[in-house]
């Protein structure tokens, strides 16, 4: 024991001393105390320092508001103090019992110490408690207008027309953007809170505008900010709901990670990621969903100019470039088509899965693609793989119909779903360039599907993929084939990805769409894609009078009479051909449009009509006749459109006469002896008006 300790116990007298009988009762209860804490067996200095509690402080400060005396005077109070200790011994005598009692039930002393932090901690409980109820019922009973005042409010007239003239601030721009966001989120339920509001007569300061101009400025301030278009703007306002709209947009500013596909035809990925990392690369796994793929976060070397990649152990590969692949699920020894192959990855893809049994044919029709097909497919060590250079559309008659086991469709789109690759897609791209896109799609999708044999043991499936989110290139593309072919969905073996849309504004697809697959940027972090598996189920064809094919063609008959008039209507000025497609855009329009089911379509009669034109009379007449179906085709068009039709017709009337006036000059030049010269470039302008006529017309009769 030290001397200070033994001081202290020197000067705590003991239970015996009659010096208890002339001190205060005060010092009787702390000595008492003292020496019950020194039988439990703490030391002097042990004795904790005598804690209170918030509400004890409240009290104890209001009390010395209300007797207005300074701490001094009230500390120095005997009675003031004598009835503090009081109050505290008897909530801490009632604490301690019931501490007591859980502490004999336990079989476990408790120490003095911890008596008071149990009671701690119960009335820090209890003013929680009390706290979280006054809460509630300030939210529910008290009118703030702190909202109100946080409230966005749309730009003036006069803001807008200062943005415009000066460069943008961009930092006021997203900022906007995040508070209109957060605005349309809660729109709903803010609006219902104002009529709320009004009912029971209470003045709203900052009403709520129309949600249609929130929407507006959010366009604007979106284009400004992004760079993107109209037309892509309201496709995902469309698509998605206001605020994943906007991380989908933000998620194309970002570059995907880059991806590896393992080649099984010469190496596992378990070795090549030693291999790779031995080398400087930091890499993981792509996922569960593949066995082949990996994912390189950073890389001291080029991952494109390793000797791994010079032998062919591995091929630089977009995730959404798997998923096909997968989906086809090709089996050994059987015959597949790969439509559109450059430039060569799914391919590769699919002769791995094969082990070079079978046969593959890689298709692609720009020739000048071929080279990087080949290069790879050596480097891969892929030996069961035909190249050859045909247009998709034709291959069942090169190949033969019912003539493969799988084809793989990668469709040429307009790459809506690789922002990321290509940034001009935000501000190129049109509602009549997807038309065109979407028209070629269905017209490789029949083929693809009449390539395959539905008497397969093994086969019989076609994939159908597009790296595009537009609902014209995928789901449409695929209903139309459910109606002209006896095909059906099938679920891809996809475990990940979003569900095909079976209801989209004024599109009802079939219902077993859903078992489609889509992918985005935003949500698995990958390229925007689309796939779908569908099952051959006969060769035979569907009858083409059968319900709903009529709506279902007039797309197909109406870019048919467009591709008409672009190829025999070569001499036209630009304005023209611009008349001829705003006509042909409306009259798609109206054709898609559940109000022109019943507008009449241009028949092969009428095509054939025009095409004949186009080989016996000059390129105005054929145009003219083109002209004149899509005016059947679009019957209610708009004024400006009648107007437009009308300025051509002008024009042509103007030029007929500009020739008419030329004629003579013609005849003088054959009399002077240059006859000959004169026949010879007329009969090279027949053959230039025929052979596009020819083609036509032989594109017709295949409709």
């Amino acid at each position: 024991m030290s001397d200070d300790e033994a001081a202290e116990d020197q000067s705590i007298p003991s239970g015996d001393d009659d010096s208890l009988d002339d001190s205060s009762p005060e010092d009787a209860a702390e000595v008492q105390g003292r020496a019950q804490l020194k039988a439990d067996g703490l030391g002097t200095n042990d004795v904790p320092l005598q804690l209170m509690s918030d509400g004890d402080e409240d009290h104890s400060e209001v009390d010395e508001e209300e007797d207005g005396l300074p701490d001094g005077d009230d500390s120095g109070s005997p009675s003031s103090s004598a009835a503090d200790s009081d109050e505290s011994s008897e909530s801490g005598s009632d604490s301690d019992e019931a501490d007591g009692q859980d502490a004999e039930e336990e079989g476990e002393p408790l120490l003095a110490v911890e008596k008071r932090a149990r009671i701690l901690d119960k009335k820090r409980a209890k003013a929680e408690k009390a706290a979280a109820a006054e809460a509630a019922h300030i939210g529910t009973d008290m009118e703030t207008n702190m909202e109100e005042a946080e409230r966005f409010t749309l730009p003036t007239g006069a803001e807008v027309e200062g943005v415009e003239r000066g460069p943008p601030d961009l930092a006021l721009i997203s900022r906007r953007i995040k508070e209109t966001v957060r605005l349309l989120e809660g729109f709903k339920a803010t609006k219902q809170k104002e009529q709320l509001q009004s009912a029971k007569g209470k003045v709203v300061k900052q009403p709520l505008r129309p949600r249609v101009e929130y929407m507006d400025q959010l366009k604007r301030d979106l284009s400004t900010y992004y760079g993107y278009n109209d037309f892509m703007l309201d496709t995902f306002l469309g698509m998605f709901s206001v605020p994943e709209a906007i991380a989908c947009i933000e998620a194309n500013e970002l570059r995907r990670p880059i991806t590896l596909r393992t080649n099984t035809l010469k190496t596992r990925r378990r070795e090549l990621a030693a291999a790779l990392i031995n080398r400087g690369v930091n890499l993981d796994p792509i996922g569960k969903w593949s066995k082949v793929g990996l994912v390189v976060y950073e890389s001291t070397v080029p991952v494109g100019a390793t000797p791994e990649y010079m032998a062919g152990h591995y091929m630089l590969q977009g995730a959404s470039s798997f998923l096909p692949v997968m989906a086809l699920a090709p089996q050994e020894g059987e015959q597949i088509v790969d439509m559109a192959a450059a430039p060569g990855g799914k391919t590769t893809y699919v002769a791995a899965l094969m082990r070079n049994t079978g046969t593959i044919f890689a298709n692609e029709i720009n020739k000048q693609r071929l080279k990087s097909i080949q290069a790879n497919l050596q480097r891969m060590g892929v030996s069961n793989t035909v190249v050859c250079s045909y247009d998709g559309r034709e291959l069942p008659k090169v190949l033969g119909e019912k003539s493969v086991d799988r084809v793989l469709l990668d469709a040429p789109c307009s790459g809506t779903g690789v922002i990321a690759k290509d940034p001009t897609v935000k501000s190129n791209k049109s509602q009549q360039e997807i038309y065109k896109c979407a028209f070629l799609q269905k017209q490789l999708l029949l083929a693809a599907i009449d390539l395959v044999d539905a008497q397969s043991k093994t086969g019989g499936y076609v994939v159908y993929s597009t790296c595009s989110i537009m609902v014209d290139e995928n789901e449409n593309v695929v209903n139309y084939a459910l109606r002209k072919r006896d095909v059906k969905v099938v679920p891809c073996g996809l475990e990940f990805g979003r569900p095909g849309f079976t209801k989209y504004r004024e599109f009802r697809f079939h219902p077993s769409l859903e078992q489609t697959r889509r992918f985005y940027p935003h949500a698995q972090n990958l390229d925007g894609f689309f796939v779908c598996k569908l099952k051959k189920m006969s060769n035979a064809k569907k009858e083409a009078a059968q319900a709903g094919d009529d709506e279902a063609d007039e797309g197909e008959q109406q870019m048919a009479a467009e591709e008409a008039v672009r190829h025999l209507q070569s001499g036209v000025a630009a304005r023209d051909v611009k008349a001829y497609g705003d006509v042909a855009q409306e009259g798609m329009r109206v054709g898609r449009s559940k109000k022109g089911k019943n507008v009449p379509k241009p028949d092969k009669r009428t095509l054939s009509a025009a095409a004949t034109a186009g080989m016996h009379a000059p390129s105005e007449a054929a145009a003219a006749a083109a002209v004149g179906a899509v005016k059947t085709k679009a019957k209610k068009v708009p004024r400006y459109v009648k107007e437009a039709l009308q300025e051509v017709e002008q024009e042509k009337l103007r030029k007929l006469a500009a020739e008419q006036a030329q004629a003579p000059g013609q005849t003088n030049l054959q009399k002077s002896g240059k006859a000959g010269k004169a026949s010879k470039a007329t009969k090279k302008d027949v053959q230039k008006v025929d052979q596009p006529a020819k083609k036509l017309r032989g594109q017709i009769a295949d409709l």
